[in-house]
């Protein structure tokens, strides 16, 4: 999302604001803009600009490790992505902080500067928000449009806390869930195990206590 269009004066960042998806599109060709994050859902649009802080780095680092240890673990198929972009064009658009391809069916997404087209590809099977400043919008409003995308299962996680709140989600709603549906038998409690762990150890100490876990 590169292009020479400038920011209007009046844009308000961080929060849902009415706009077109024309606008929306405009907005993310903006060069001063290029290190926000876009989301657009039914007529509604949200561009992050907060800064990232260190809990949330480190919260994503341990979330993306735990995955992918548990997919190599279990030999689960899966194919990853941080910060992508995902685009139903015309609808809705998000930029999670992870997302996943889970099972056999799925196709890998070529490497290109644009959206993966959810039309083509499918929606991500999990997707992963870390919440420090945006909590009530990750388990709100940003839950909705997960819905509406057709993922099957979203989890936020809670820096402040250390928690994790997962969803499974199914026929246009979701619920709470405490093990994960598409990367069966991954307890959440296990998770937040991990992330307390890593207030005191560093990621090679996890990695391996996890590859024991489970390997049990």
């Amino acid at each position: 999302m590169v292009n020479i269009s400038p920011m209007p004066l009046n844009l308000v960042t961080d929060t849902w604001v009415k706009a077109s998806w024309e606008e929306f599109l405009a907005l993310g060709e903006s060069p001063d803009l290029e290190k926000a994050r876009f989301y657009y859902d039914n007529d509604l649009m949200r561009i992050e600009t907060m800064p990232i802080g260190s809990g949330h780095s480190q919260d994503n680092t341990i979330l993306s490790q735990t995955v992918s240890l548990y997919g190599t673990v279990k030999n689960i198929r899966l194919k990853g992505f941080t910060n992508g972009s995902f685009r139903k064009p015309g609808v809705r658009e998000c930029q999670p902080d992870l997302a996943y391809y889970i099972g056999a069916a799925f196709r890998i997404p070529p490497k290109t500067s644009k959206p993966i087209d959810v039309d083509e590809f499918g929606a991500p099977d999990l997707v992963i928000e870390i919440a420090s400043t945006t909590l009530s919008d990750d388990i709100g409003r940003k839950r909705l449009l997960y819905e509406r995308l057709g993922i099957q299962e979203y989890w936020v996680v809670d820096v402040e806390r250390g928690e994790v709140v997962a969803f499974a989600v199914a026929d246009g709603g979701s619920k709470q869930i405490r093990e994960s549906q598409v990367l069966p038998g991954l307890d959440i409690a296990l998770i937040e195990e991990a992330l307390k762990r890593s207030q005191t150890q560093e990621d090679g100490e996890i990695n391996r206590w996890l590859l024991q876990v489970f390997n049990d």
